[in-house]
């Protein structure tokens, strides 16, 4: 099953167990699972440590595996093959239940084991999804560490009667108890939070309990890392509150345009920002929305307060807000109704769930385009939308998409409709905007990809906008309230590039540096007897 090169590779990291790894199987005579067997033998060889034996007469899907200390029975379980992507959810799996720890914080492992329940979770996913390794690796921790919580990983493209009778049509989908719990990247933090609101709450009164920073940044994606580690760098009390830490970059699958970095992928690169931030004194609240902004300047006071959804409050002299930018919605009927049950905005992630079926991309810029070519390998058909008259891409991506038969293209079109039966999407309506004429296409699936909208709603009549929702800042940051600086895709700086929101976010940083160092520190006046 495993070439000689990944057999010698799976060996090295199997090599770190300490404690014995029971491997049980559920096998049947299909294809996949003799492909299965090929492969667990190939894990044997390898480890003394690792024992493979066959269920027989058990009720587990065919074919699947569970992973167990001895004597146990609550470890990972794998439905199909776990290759792609998971091969890596795979070998931390093996290591975990072989007693080698994992890289997750004391407190957080202490958590899981404190949950009181009983938690089944079973999570559909796709093996070329890069967003799904992240969810199922979480999952399998919180299975190795409490005995209460079990985790099935289950290849959506092998188990397609499962999917079509949930109605799956994103991934991942994860199952909790028998009912959908989440759809989409969620991180360990994430999840925790989700399943122990106790959990939330004492995070929130740490939070608030916190005392005052000289530069509290909004928002962790390759601004806000940027901010921090220029901050930092300075030798002032830094802080970073962040909703979700990467942001959109998590998101994001080929990032081939940073420069000294020829190729990596969106969930490496984030990973690789907060390991930069964290070798700096910067306090990271993760897992934080911030609700509103209060500037308190007045006499003897330059502070500004960020307020949480949590309930917390924090106190910075100054801030930088880099709360980045979020899928762009077209806003009409039947995509709301619809979303994840046929509309999607991520093609490398959700589209072999529609191998050989028909869909549509809805835009004609270079993510859109770069999505019709991706999903013209996988699917039946696809059918890209403009609005404009001529699409936007880069030509070199326009004369790819031309070449492929199975692609239709419409511009000057204006999507008027996503149609479904209740269930799932069936169809779209589109207007030809120079006759006016209405068109119809069926399909099954819908691409969403017309850009992004910044996420600044919470900061409307406090810091001046742009028309477009855009926080408006001068050359070196600043906004329109002293002290309050921003970066990245949320502002009007032009071109919303990675490399772009981290230049943006180290000049905000130097600029919020700046600003402190010519404003003087407020005089705390001391009561009478304390000053004698």
């Amino acid at each position: 099953m495993l070439d000689a090169s990944t057999k010698a590779q799976l060996k090295s990291y199997i090599e770190r167990a300490t404690a014995p790894i029971e491997i049980v199987a559920s096998l049947d005579d299909s294809k996949a699972s003799s492909e299965l067997q090929s492969l667990l033998k190939d894990i044997s060889d390898v480890s003394a440590l690792v024992k493979v034996s066959e269920s027989t007469g058990d009720n587990h899907r065919k074919p699947s595996f569970s992973i167990n200390r001895p004597g146990e029975n609550h470890g990972p379980r794998f439905a199909g093959l776990p290759m792609g992507h998971e091969f890596t959810s795979l070998i931390l799996a093996l290591l975990q239940i072989g007693g080698y720890p994992p890289k997750v914080d004391q407190a957080i492992l202490e958590q899981i084991r404190a949950l009181d329940g009983d938690f089944k979770f079973e999570i559909y996913v796709s093996l070329t999804c890069h967003s799904c390794p992240d969810v199922v690796q979480a999952l399998n921790l919180m299975a190795v560490q409490n005995p209460r919580i079990t985790n099935t990983m289950i290849d959506g493209a092998l188990f397609q009667d499962e999917v079509k009778e949930r109605q799956i049509m994103a991934v991942p989908t994860v199952f909790l108890n028998g009912t959908e719990f989440s759809q989409g990247r969620m991180s360990l933090e994430e999840i925790l939070a989700k399943i122990d609101t106790s959990g939330v709450e004492r995070e929130a009164r740490k939070i608030a309990a916190k005392a005052p920073f000289d530069v509290l940044i909004v928002g962790g994606g390759p601004a806000g890392a940027a901010a921090a580690v220029y901050a930092a760098r300075k030798g002032i009390r830094t802080g970073i509150v962040a909703e979700r830490f990467g942001g959109q970059v998590l998101d994001t699958l080929g990032i081939e345009n940073f420069i000294s970095i020829q190729h990596t992928e969106g969930p490496q690169f984030s990973v690789a920002l907060e390991q930069h931030v964290r070798d700096y004194d910067v306090d990271i609240m993760n897992l934080q929305r911030a609700k509103a902004l209060v500037s308190k300047a007045g006499p003897g006071t330059d502070m500004i307060e960020i307020q949480l959804e949590s309930g917390a409050s924090l106190q910075a002299r100054s801030v930088i807000i880099s709360t980045g930018a979020r899928w762009r919605n077209i806003n009409v009927p039947g995509e709301h109704e619809y979303k994840n049950k046929g509309v999607a905005y991520c093609p490398h992630c959700d589209g072999p769930l529609f191998k050989g079926k028909r869909v549509s991309v809805i835009g004609g810029g270079n993510s859109g385009v770069e999505a019709a070519i991706d999903l013209a390998g996988i699917v039946g058909h696809v059918t890209l939308i403009e609005f404009d008259s001529v699409l936007r891409a880069d030509a070199v991506l326009q004369r790819k998409l031309h070449s492929l038969k199975n692609v239709t293209v419409f511009t000057n079109a204006q999507t008027t409709e996503i149609t479904g039966d209740s269930q799932k999407v069936n169809g779209l309506a589109y207007k030809n905007r120079s006759t006016g004429e209405l068109h119809k296409v069926e399909l099954e699936g819908v691409f969403i990809q017309i850009g992004l909208i910044p996420n600044t709603d919470w900061l409307k009549g406090t810091v001046e906008l742009s028309k477009h929702g855009e926080i408006v800042v001068d050359a070196r940051g600043q906004t329109s309230l002293p002290g309050v600086f921003a970066a990245g895709d949320a502002t009007t700086v032009p071109f919303k590039q990675i490399i772009i929101a981290a230049g943006d976010g180290a000049k905000a940083a130097l600029s919020a540096f700046d600003h402190l160092i010519r404003t003087p520190v407020p005089v705390v006046e001391l009561e009478p007897a304390l000053a004698e």
